[in-house]
């Protein structure tokens, strides 16, 4: 019998609240485990610390998610290439599977140019795999807003993102670059207007880590509760859970605009029962 897919909480889903909250919340509620997204937050950059939370909370680390943000970029210096492998040294420590990785910013000329290659020599050289992210476009209807009336233009668009310009090298889309394994992510997929089940099917058995959400094609990343947007989360979840997934779950959704510490967790409650339901085996 194939083991249960292992859910886990990225600490970003607690923002304003720190990194011990997403320890203690993913302990009380149930969860099997956390990511964590290393960014300003000193105590999210001190892995010694982290490693402390997670023993206290019994609450074991499963991915760590690299400073690769454009409000992460000065993390653990400026320089990306050695942030990529600190990220890796930092998941051998605490035990963790994976690290999720964006894809190289365009003006990053010399980490992008490395990128593919330094990814393979990092999992050649140890057990921790490195999953590239799928990301999206910068749309240019964001001009003209980023709510309700930029998820109408996409509609009336057929699902296509419209023009907009890449960020990322070679592209937003990961498999461009050829990696051994993925994580996909189910809000990124609503704001570029990717088919999330074609992509996963591309990505294939390289497909490692899923960061669960939802979205409705924003222009502006929604990172909303399971089954509260238009992608095929559901489906995607019961596509894994029917494979030989050897892979983590994580819930990366939004709860700042949560007006009560009540209200937040219901919404990680809400998430987590979402997972539960939809990956067992």
């Amino acid at each position: 019998m194939r083991p249960a897919i292992k859910v886990g909480l990225s600490t970003a889903s607690v923002y304003p609240l720190r990194t011990e909250a997403a320890f203690e919340l993913a302990a009380r509620l149930g969860y099997d485990g956390v990511e964590l997204m290393v960014w300003a937050e000193a105590l999210s950059q001190d892995v010694d610390a982290v490693q402390m939370l997670s023993e206290q909370y019994e609450m074991p680390v499963l991915s760590v998610h690299a400073p690769c943000l454009l409000i992460s970029q000065r993390v653990w210096g400026a320089n990306p290439i050695p942030k990529l492998e600190r990220s890796v040294r930092a998941a051998e420590q605490l035990g963790a599977q994976t690290v999720v990785v964006h894809p190289p910013f365009r003006w990053q000329r010399r980490y992008a140019d490395g990128f593919s290659a330094q990814v393979a020599e990092l999992e050649a050289a140890s057990d921790v795999l490195v999953a590239v992210e799928n990301m999206f476009p910068f749309r240019a209807d964001r001009f003209f807003g980023t709510g309700q009336t930029s998820i109408d233009r996409m509609r009336k668009r057929g699902g296509s993102p419209g023009v907009g310009i890449s960020a990322f090298a070679p592209s937003y889309d990961p498999l461009d670059g050829n990696h051994a394994h993925y994580t996909l992510d189910l809000s990124h997929t609503a704001t570029a207007g990717t088919d999330a089940v074609e992509m996963a099917n591309r990505m294939g058995s390289g497909l490692v880590h899923l960061h669960l959400c939802d979205g409705n094609g924003a222009s502006a990343d929604e990172h909303l509760v399971p089954g509260r947007g238009t992608q095929p989360t559901a489906e995607v979840c019961q596509m894994l859970a029917n494979s030989d997934f050897a892979g983590h779950v994580v819930l990366e959704v939004t709860t700042s605009g949560a007006r009560s510490e009540a209200e937040r967790e219901e919404l990680l409650i809400e998430s987590l029962e979402f997972a539960r339901s939809h990956l067992m085996r």
